[in-house]
């Protein structure tokens, strides 16, 4: 559930908790919430436990040039309400403090009991996008000073937009397009976030990652490397990984580090074949999570989860786990490139849209003919070209692709009604970003509501196995359906073959005999 910040500001006695040994984004997001109540008036501690207090240079300046006040404690007095942020009470790197009432903002995996009284979504990237999110619902801007003392050098902008930036390996793991709201909404001060970047690798940790690099491993088959490395900054395991990329025969790598409280790992990709924010998603999928860009992303396996699954957290397992999962994803795994491939059509069903509602914008509503826009969705962010006849659908899920006039035309039809978002499926309002001026624009003031009319139809199978599947409209990136998940071609036009999420299938097509 999306927690409303203001419903804290009823307890009189609140602390602050981040997990222990906390990073950047732990710390910022503290130090966000704490400016929030001081905002209202109050005094509310932000602390951490463990044994070791903060030392990493790089957090060390941070807390010293935002003025973040978080106290390294033993014992709390017990408050009316402890806020547990990045991290989730009863966890095994959160010392356990004793409170009235618990509530949690994080952005893990979930692997502990949970309080009534949390938000936890595990599909950001960070925790201090969700700190920006809660923030800008309750009407405040980041960017404008909360405090004299913290925001004259833009400290609150700054300290979330460097959580972020740590917490998905300088932004190659950005999850969500909240993450990159934030990303673009921040009024970061570049020295700050020079300073911090410049302080953030020790000699020991270069040391780790030259180690790492002599006992790679490589498959030959998939040319796809693995490398296993000490515990170190998360970071480390991305400079690793693109300098293994850089080896002429490997296409795609892995690299990770089994950690007290689980695994970290990032991926990269040099193919269109393999996205490497897909791929891993699919290594952290039911264990923790995983996410990022086409061609850098990463994640991490939580150490209780993968017990939890019969999967120990030692070297050994941890390697087998991974080279087991890398062979499955690529052996399990069809390409498809549409305008080349063939369906029969004796071989599929047949399938007409129902009459559901969606809604629709024009792109020459929001920008002006010519430009370049970049829609952003869950999906991803979407490149397209203005011009009068491009169009842009939203779906029953909140689903958004582009669309020509002419096949607009032929499938809906305008309807009278307000347009309604689907907000029961999905809580993220799509933005579009002109890449020209780089204005934010919100999409759902533009939309049009319009009914399916049903068309031509399509042909379709339900898939049994994963399969990739390069579209005609966007060939250099492809579209993933899993099992479950339906293969489709259009009927006047057998080249056009697309994924359709099961889900989405299900509320808009209907099975019908084949035509003549």
């Amino acid at each position: 559930m999306a927690l409303s910040l203001t419903d804290f500001t009823k307890f009189k006695k609140i602390i602050i908790q981040c997990h222990d040994n906390p990073d950047a984004d732990a710390l910022a997001s503290g130090f966000a919430l704490q400016l929030f109540f001081k905002k209202k008036g109050m005094d509310v501690p932000f602390v951490y436990g463990g044994k070791n207090k903060v030392s990493k240079a790089n957090l060390c300046l941070m807390m010293k040039h935002l003025n973040i006040q978080a106290k390294h404690v033993a014992a709390i007095p017990k408050p009316e309400l402890l806020i547990c942020v990045d991290c989730q009470y009863g966890e095994s790197n959160v010392t356990r403090f004793d409170a009235e009432k618990i509530a949690v903002i994080d952005h893990h995996q979930t692997s502990v009991q949970i309080p009534e009284t949390a938000d936890i979504r595990s599909s950001y990237g960070s925790c201090s996008t969700i700190l920006f999110e809660l923030l800008t619902n309750e009407g405040y801007d980041i960017n404008k000073d909360f405090d004299e003392e913290a925001g004259k050098n833009g400290a609150l902008p700054t300290a979330l937009y460097y959580g972020l930036m740590t917490d998905t390996g300088n932004f190659a793991e950005l999850c969500h397009p909240a993450d990159r709201d934030l990303q673009d909404s921040a009024k970061y001060n570049l020295f700050d976030i020079t300073l911090f970047r410049n302080s953030n690798y020790s000699k020991e940790e270069l040391y780790i990652a030259a180690d790492a690099l002599k006992d790679a491993s490589y498959n030959s088959e998939f040319s796809c490397g693995i490398i296993s490395s000490k515990p170190c900054d998360p970071n480390i395991l991305g400079l690793v990984s693109d300098m293994f990329l850089e080896v002429d025969s490997i296409e795609s790598c892995l690299v990770y580090s089994v950690l007290d409280t689980g695994v970290k790992f990032s991926v990269r990709s040099c193919v269109k074949e393999v996205k490497a924010n897909e791929l891993a998603s699919f290594l952290g999928e039911g264990l923790g999570g995983g996410g990022g860009h086409l061609v850098k992303a990463g994640g991490f396996l939580k150490k209780d989860l993968l017990l939890r699954a019969g999967i120990s957290c030692d070297e050994d397992s941890i390697d087998s786990f991974f080279k087991e999962s890398l062979d499955r994803y690529f052996k399990e795994t069809e390409i498809i490139y549409a305008g080349t491939h063939k369906e029969d059509p004796a071989d599929l069903d047949f399938y007409r849209k129902q009459s559901v509602h969606v809604g629709f914008v024009k792109s020459t509503d929001l920008a002006k003919e010519g430009s370049k826009v970049a829609v952003r969705t869950l999906e991803g962010d979407v490149d397209i070209s203005v011009q009068k006849d491009s169009y842009i659908i939203i779906g029953v899920d909140g689903e958004i692709y582009p669309c020509k006039k002419a096949k607009f035309e032929a499938s809906y039809v305008l309807s009278d009604e307000e347009y309604v978002y689907p907000r029961e499926v999905t809580a993220y309002n799509p933005t579009v970003n002109d890449l020209i001026t780089g204005e934010r624009i919100p999409l759902l003031p533009f939309a049009k509501a319009c009914i399916a009319t049903g068309g031509s139809g399509i042909y379709a199978r339900e898939l049994d196995h994963r399969v990739k599947v390069f579209t005609t409209w966007d060939p250099n990136k492809y579209y993933l359906g899993k099992p479950g998940d339906f293969l489709a071609v259009r009927v006047d036009d057998l080249t056009d073959v697309y994924i359709i999420e099961r889900s989405i299938f299900e509320k808009t097509y209907q099975k019908e005999e084949k035509p003549e």
